[in-house]
């Protein structure tokens, strides 16, 4: 009898329980017994085998319809020590798996891909795609599941703070989840309608500075201030973190790192340190406003998945099953124009840095160009426009030669 083991990795997204609920059915249903590993690697890098559950269609029936995770999950890396890879061979090996389902991000996936070496042909291993950032090398137009649901309660997060921005007369700076890229920064600022969203895509890989990042957005509320509407809600990438100049990081002393040695980005005080520094600018063009931070992200992590998550999870987790099942394993699941193809675990690897590549918003195409556009943006070339001169010059105590200077 076939034995699948699934396992979950990294953080939270709606739909998890979909891809374990359609695995589950479908390897039932194909005679095959189904085990689901508790809190991912942890307990298999122990050579704990008792943390298992074996999954029926009884015992998954609706699940779908749920977030979080019923199996949880943990960042435990079984990479960073030989052993507790070996470990986790052997006790998959012990619970008789012999087909494995990861489901998680860029982490998971590379360490799916490190089980799948050590355990050659004893162990075939798919990868199914998991991440509210979207950050993972999917083909263009190809989401990770989780990302539109979470796109569309964050949306709905940032239309409530843009009618307290409204009402109250105050300026909101929102830190949105995304450790690495800004799809979700900017997927829901730009449906929500935020007034700037900022993503570390549009500097182009450099460093940047905190007084850059400040100035950004000073412009943004002179010119919305100067337009009529001094109040909004400004969008910051989390990503943004990993952009900012060592320097101003010396600021924020012993930062912690993961258990993968990313900087944990959630405990970065980024939005209340460019405050001060929106706040002291202010004071320069005697602009009075009121600016609350803050952090957007795990309110979306565990969220019941939309329509459309909980239809895509449900055919990654067969599609899984029916790969592992075809002889064809060390893969990663994706529904590409309403099939399921799978993308060889070596194809994914960033050659630079031998992991899991990242994908990073596409500052090129069009639908980017038209976020830019619809945002209020104080930009260089806008200094010439007489009307706008007018009004800016009204709205700060500067003169027209300082902002020119100030923002060129």
């Amino acid at each position: 009898m076939p034995t699948f083991g699934i396992v979950v990795g990294g953080g939270p997204a709606p739909g998890i329980n979909g891809v374990i609920s359609a695995a589950t059915i479908a390897a039932r249903r194909s005679g095959a017994r189904v085990v689901g590993c508790i809190q991912g690697f942890e307990w298999l890098m122990q050579g704990d085998i008792e943390h298992v559950i074996d999954l029926d269609e009884n015992s998954v029936n609706r699940i779908h319809e749920l977030g979080g995770s019923i199996l949880k999950t943990s960042r435990a890396n079984p990479t960073k020590d030989p052993a507790n890879l070996d470990r986790v061979v052997d006790s998959l090996a012990r619970l008789g798996v012999d087909h494995l389902i990861s489901i998680g991000g860029d982490d998971t996936c590379f360490s799916a891909r490190a089980v799948a070496d050590a355990a050659g042909d004893q162990l075939k291993v798919a990868h199914v795609p998991k991440t509210i950032d979207n950050d993972l090398p999917l083909p263009p137009g190809v989401p990770t599941f989780g990302f539109e649901s979470a796109r569309a309660t964050a949306g709905g997060v940032l239309c409530t703070l843009l009618e307290d921005a409204r009402t109250s007369g105050r300026w909101f700076i929102v830190t949105m989840m995304g450790r690495n890229a800004g799809h979700l920064a900017l997927g829901a600022a730009h449906s929500a309608g935020a007034t700037l969203a900022v993503v570390a895509e549009e500097y182009g890989g450099r460093k940047i500075r905190l007084e850059e990042l400040s100035r950004r957005i000073e412009g943004t509320i002179l010119r919305s201030t100067a337009e009529g509407r001094p109040h909004g809600v400004i969008v910051l990438a989390e990503g943004l973190g990993e952009s900012i100049d060592e320097n101003d990081l010396a600021e924020v002393p012993d930062l912690p790192r993961d258990e993968h040695g990313h900087l944990r980005l959630a405990e970065f005080p980024l939005g209340r340190l460019v405050r001060a520094r929106v706040q002291a600018a202010l004071e320069e063009h005697q602009i009075k406003a009121t600016i609350v931070c803050k952090d957007v992200g795990y309110e979306c992590r565990c969220v019941a998945p939309c329509a459309y998550d909980q239809e895509y999870t449900r055919e990654l987790g067969a599609g899984a099953v029916s790969t592992l099942l075809g002889g064809i394993g060390h893969v990663m699941i994706t529904r590409q124009s309403g099939r399921i193809i799978t993308i060889p675990f070596d194809e994914l690897i960033d050659p630079k840095t031998g992991k899991t590549a990242v994908r990073m918003l596409d500052t090129e195409t069009e639908a980017y160009a038209t976020a830019l556009r619809l945002q209020t943006r104080l930009n260089p070339v806008d200094l010439a426009n007489e009307q706008l001169q007018a009004s800016l010059t009204k709205a700060s105590a500067l003169e027209l030669d300082a902002l020119k200077m100030r923002f060129a």
